[in-house]
């Protein structure tokens, strides 16, 4: 069985790739920037190509939810 990657994995790299993320939905409104994530969320998990790994991420964002409301 295949496992989510949970430890850091951008290394140096995280605050650059966090900027590029923010960078990428400048200028959207709200629902835009949700259509945006919604359309880069399905090409990521078409490029993982892994339904048990894409079931644990979807579990721990539902977890994270749970934590934040």
């Amino acid at each position: 069985m295949n496992k989510l990657t949970l430890t850091p994995n951008f290394g140096a790299e995280a605050d650059a790739f966090y900027a590029e993320l923010i960078a990428a939905q400048a200028g959207l409104g709200d629902e835009a920037a949700a259509d945006w994530l919604a359309r880069l969320a399905l090409i990521l998990c078409n490029h993982i190509g892994d339904r048990e790994v894409l079931r644990q991420a979807f579990a721990l964002a539902h977890q994270a939810q749970e934590h934040h409301d």
